[in-house]
């Protein structure tokens, strides 16, 4: 179920609604130069409205003309004041960070959540790879789970179905990502940003001349994981992923530090519909502000046309990719909360660092994005047991599927309760590794820090990959867009080297043919023995076919590419 957001106009800032000013009449211009976000009216091209940005004093830098959203610099003051009363215009507001990946700064530290192994990580069993899998896959429980393992011996993916990764990078020369990584189509549509306004690092110095990171780099390692549960290589070597013969795209729209700014997000969404990308795999959620609210009272009218912004821009990039043919894999969230009945937010607006103000958040009017967006299949996340990892969000509002995310505290009262091995294992980049103090630069050896943390090294001759464990819904998404990759690999259209499928053809398949999976006994669940607060309490609402905690089940490979047809 997906609620419905009616927008309405924001009140004009600093200008009475009359007609558009003569020019002897507009707002003066002063103070240095700032980057904005400018949103074209509906039906409004794109060259309009760099005319009118032109016409008030301000340089268009990008420009998107499938979403209407321009990047442009003009003096901090007067410029918006000189655009309220253009008609053309919907929308003025300065840039900010509009996403997240929950590996940042927020209300809920997701580096806690992701992470939660670091400082006490803690061996568990470890089993050997079943006959025919890789290496290392007797660790992916996850991938069994799915029942991937089935699936490959029906239909292991096709090559030509393209999954984009939408986060902070995919380390192209991993050798388990490598052979599945499509070169010519990946993309890069950020700028390293090495500090703010203020002076606060960012992403830090630029690694690359011109500041921008090649389109096979991952600075941050979330993306690299993520597109190694989806499809790495089933090639005797390492891991191999959910959807191991289709090919990964990398649409990068993160930054290093894991900031996702609006228009990188936009331009990389629409890509993904101009490039023919059959599935998207969406593992941040929307910040400087967690919930983008219509008319927040905490929020100055200058923040609240910001979310409105984010929200406009971000709706009419989800609408055209899903019109392009794009399946959009949304992670639910890690802020153990109903998202029909958010928590309050304290930590909005996140960027830059100390803006934050408390919030109460209304839930007709605020939204998280993009996965309150339209199109997206929100997916929550479960542990070894099946049961439902606490950090995870959960509700019958925004849920479809359930999948493996891995849960660091499951199994309590048994010896895997605290393991590294209830997490998710998946590609790491050694640049990453090497930052992080778990990959010794100089000999490639993993260190006794990532040892404990059980990261893992596998080489075939000189040629070696790294492996990490990580938890968190950005986790649980990329095994459901494996699924999803698959259903379009066994039932979608081919003609020459392009796939193709509808998008509601494949989310229909992939919530059918999921796993039933019944809300707990009792059903409220509250996380005591785990050593959680009573914030983490959460009951399931719903029955055996949909319910909060699983929304229609757990996804399952199997089940889709054996019996999806029936569903369509």
């Amino acid at each position: 179920m997906k609620r419905k957001w009616v927008l309405t106009l924001p009140v004009v800032l600093g200008a009475a609604v009359v007609a558009a000013p003569t020019a002897a009449a507009q707002p003066e211009l002063s103070g240095r130069n700032v980057e904005y976000s400018v949103l074209a009216a509906d039906g409004v091209g794109v060259r309009a409205v760099e005319r009118a940005v032109e016409a008030a004093g301000g340089t268009v830098t990008r420009s998107n003309a499938a979403a209407g959203l321009l990047t442009a610099y003009a003096p901090e003051n007067g410029f918006t004041d000189r655009l309220a009363s253009v008609p053309d215009v919907l929308y003025t507001s300065r840039t900010v960070a509009i996403g997240h990946s929950p590996d940042g700064r927020r209300a809920v530290d997701q580096d806690e959540v992701e992470k939660e192994n670091r400082g006490h990580g803690r061996h568990g069993e470890r089993k050997p790879a079943p006959a025919g899998m890789d290496p290392l896959d007797g660790q992916l429980w996850g991938l069994t789970s799915v029942r991937s393992d089935l699936a490959r011996t029906e239909q292991p993916g096709d090559r030509r179905v393209k999954v984009g990764v939408l986060d902070t990078g995919v380390d192209g020369s991993h050798p388990d990502i490598a052979p599945n990584f499509d070169t010519k189509l990946s993309r890069n549509f950020t700028h390293d940003i090495p500090a703010d306004e203020n002076g606060n690092a960012v992403d830090g110095p630029c690694e690359f001349r011109g500041c921008v990171d090649p389109a096979n780099w991952d600075d941050g390692g979330h993306g690299t994981h993520v597109a190694g549960t989806i499809a790495a290589a089933a090639n005797g070597f390492g891991i191999s992923g959910v959807a191991p013969g289709v090919s990964i795209v990398n649409i990068r729209g993160g930054q290093d530090s894991g900031y996702f700014f609006l228009q990188p997000v936009v331009d990389a969404l629409t890509y993904a519909g101009d490039a023919g990308l059959d599935v998207v795999n969406m593992s941040f959620y929307v910040d400087p502000w967690l919930y983008n609210c219509q008319s927040n009272p905490a929020d100055t009218p200058e923040q609240q046309v910001q979310q409105r912004t984010a929200v406009k821009a971000m709706t009419r990039a989800l609408d055209y990719a899903h019109r392009k043919g794009v399946t959009q894999v949304v992670s639910l969230g890690n802020n153990h909360e109903d998202n029909g009945a958010p928590h309050d937010d304290p930590g909005s607006p996140n960027f830059p660092v100390g803006s934050q103000h408390d919030r109460v958040i209304d839930n007709e009017s605020c939204l998280v994005m993009p996965v309150e967006g339209p199109h997206t299949i929100g997916v929550s996340a479960y542990g070894p047991t099946g049961a439902k990892a606490d950090y995870s969000s959960y509700g019958l509002e925004q849920i479809s599927v359930s999948a493996p995310g891995g849960y660091y505290r499951d199994g309590f009262g048994t010896e895997r309760f605290m393991t590294n091995e209830n997490m998710i294992l998946s590609t790491y980049p050694k640049n990453v590794g090497v930052a992080e103090g778990t990959i010794d630069p100089a000999t490639g050896e993993v260190t006794p820090d990532g040892v404990e943390l059980g990261v893992q090294k596998a080489c075939r001759g000189a040629d070696c990959g790294y492996y990490q464990f990580l938890q968190g819904t950005s986790m649980a998404s990329p095994h459901a867009t494996g699924v999803a990759a698959l259903i379009v690999s066994e039932y979608g259209k081919f003609r020459g080297g392009k796939a193709g499928m509808d998008p509601d053809d494949v989310q229909r398949v992939l919530e059918e043919t999921a796993f039933d999976r019944p809300c707990p006994t009792p059903r409220t669940v509250d996380y005591s023995d785990e050593g959680r607060d009573d914030s983490f309490t959460a009951t399931c609402a719903g029955d055996e076919q949909f319910n909060g905690f699983y929304g229609n089940g757990n996804v399952d490979a199997w089940a889709a590419v054996t019996l999806g047809r029936r569903y369509l």
